[in-house]
């Protein structure tokens, strides 16, 4: 095998986020830039003997290309087989499935999840252990650090690779397979769910609506939905993977998914609807003209769990972000099970499912999953609510309510405001860290400042510290806001901001959330002084 020593120089800007490298199209494509990248990672590894990649992603602009330069970079970097999803599609719980399943060494995913796509929007790349889950910190620190001083990457001269055919390429003893890891991702859902539920459920007249926002999920969906479950194949919109998805915005919220939200809310709406995003591990649940928060879809899950074959034996525990709600929390406790509160990003929960402390976990940002795999999962959670729904012959709205009454009501908002340019975003996080000192014992109205910090998480498992995770406003009736800048976006910063409130008043319970959090948001604007900081008057996205 002829390999290549190319000499390069360093690019300064490729420090991981909380998933990986993104940036836009452009960027990746200049010579030698996703190059570098990749081999910081296999730089980063002690590769073993006859060990083999997992190689995939959501179906993005840019996609095939740069899957071609990885199974050339693995060639010569001492790989011995790369795994690859037909088409070169996973999304991104499939991959960790393969991973976990096939017990590759790791995997390269190839994704910028939520985030447009298109030769000029975005692309992404991040490292998954052996585990199937996101490289913790020490290694992406390790690869950034390596970025930083790379003077040159190897490759192969290899031909390319036909994708689209499922089997197995030997190239001087080295291995290309391609798989069909859509069936073996939905065998694996099939081993989890009640299907034979479901299908009656189907069969007995009750409607679904699934978006795709033509990613990754279309053909998984088609698969699970319509070939085992038997639901009619209008059921499923877009679900043609697209290289700009369809033109898109692939993020399963009230805003993006604006579509399949007038269906739900519609004059024949469907008894159960349902989003996901780019690769496939976010979710968006909406009942017929309801809308559940991702905070109240997790809390429901496990509440719910013993109905789901999977989970009939209970949980070991449930974790969520530090941003979610506390809703999961009051049915922990009342299981009789630990809940624990971690950063955002889903490694960290990672260690907690290896380490057997944890089943089910999610974050507010529309990710739910379990210890089925090490990613978040979002036709897994859609398959949840299904199974539930079948189990428990209650509606989407009846079964929200009823949780509202059993553990009370968090009241719970998040707005999104994208696209502030860095030093404005900076600049607010930075005038409510000037008061820290003053807030506490501060009276707003109703409400009374009882803490103020910068969330600071120690990992029960290896005792690693994460620090600086988000601000938390902490009043004492229990409600609160949180700030943070998010991680996931290429250009500027999006300021996120949470707001939270608990009532058990069941006349509370029934009103809007914005309404009943109006007071609380007026407070956050106080506070922040986003608006007059920002220019911004409104979020971008509320969800």
């Amino acid at each position: 095998m002829q390999i290549q020593t190319v000499v390069t120089q360093p690019f300064l800007d490729q420090k991981p986020g909380t998933s990986g490298l993104r940036k836009k199209v452009r960027v990746f494509q200049q010579a030698h830039y996703l190059a570098n990248f990749v081999q910081s990672i296999f730089d980063s590894l002690d590769i073993p003997p006859n060990a083999t990649l997992t190689v995939g992603g959501d179906g993005r602009y840019f996609n095939k290309e740069a899957i071609q330069t990885i199974i050339q970079m693995a060639a010569a970097n001492g790989f011995a087989k790369v795994l690859v999803g037909q088409h070169g599609i996973l999304s991104t719980p499939a991959a960790s499935h393969i991973i976990r399943t096939y017990h590759t060494f790791g995997g390269i995913i190839l994704s910028a999840s939520h985030n447009p796509a298109g030769p000029d929007d975005d692309f992404g790349i991040k490292y998954n252990t052996d585990n199937g889950g996101p490289a913790p910190e020490k290694i992406t620190d390790a690869i950034f650090a390596l970025s930083k001083h790379i003077s040159q990457y190897k490759i192969a001269a290899l031909p390319a690779i036909d994708l689209s055919v499922i089997g197995t390429t030997q190239l001087e003893g080295f291995t290309v397979e391609v798989i069909d890891a859509v069936r073996d991702y939905a065998d694996l859902m099939q081993s989890m769910f009640d299907f034979p539920a479901i299908q009656r459920w189907l069969a007995d007249g009750h409607r679904m609506q699934f978006d795709a926002m033509h990613a990754v999920t279309g053909p998984y969906a088609k698969e699970i939905f319509v070939n085992r479950l038997g639901a009619p194949a209008a059921s499923l919109m877009n679900c043609e993977v697209s290289e700009n998805f369809g033109g898109g915005h692939p993020d399963p919220n009230l805003t993006y998914a604006e579509d399949l939200v007038k269906i739900a809310y519609g004059e024949h709406a469907p008894d159960f609807a349902a989003a996901s995003d780019g690769d496939g591990d976010r979710n968006m649940i909406l009942g017929n003209h309801f809308f559940v928060t991702p905070s109240d879809s997790l809390a429901l899950i496990a509440a719910h769990a013993k109905l789901i074959p999977a989970y009939a034996q209970g949980l070991a525990g449930v974790a969520r972000s530090m941003p979610t709600s506390g809703a999961v929390d009051r049915v922990a406790k009342a299981l009789g099970i630990e809940c624990y509160e971690t950063p955002t990003g889903w490694k960290f929960f990672g260690n907690l499912m290896d380490a057997g402390r944890v089943t089910l976990c999610g974050e507010e940002s529309f990710g739910t999953g379990s210890s089925h795999v090490r990613e978040k999962d979002g036709l897994w959670a859609v398959l949840c609510w299904l199974n539930v729904l079948a189990a428990s012959q209650q509606s989407v709205e009846s079964l929200v309510r009823a949780h509202w009454q059993t553990y009370g009501r968090n009241v719970y908002s998040r707005h999104d405001y994208e696209g502030v340019p860095t030093a404005l975003a900076n600049a607010v996080i930075a005038h409510v860290k000037a008061q820290f000192a003053t807030l506490p014992s501060q009276v707003f109205g109703a409400y009374t400042v009882a803490q103020v910090d910068d969330f600071s998480y120690t990992d029960p498992v290896d005792g690693s510290v994460s620090a600086n995770q988000g601000i938390r406003i902490l009043f004492a009736c229990g409600s609160r806001i949180v700030i943070r800048l998010s991680g996931t976006g290429t250009e500027g910063a999006t300021i996120r901001i949470y707001l939270e409130a608990f009532t058990e008043d069941l006349a509370q319970q029934q009103r809007d959330a914005q309404d009943a959090l109006a007071d609380l948001i007026l407070v956050s604007h106080h506070i922040t002084q986003l608006p007059q900081l920002t220019g911004r008057q409104q979020p971008t996205v509320i969800t």
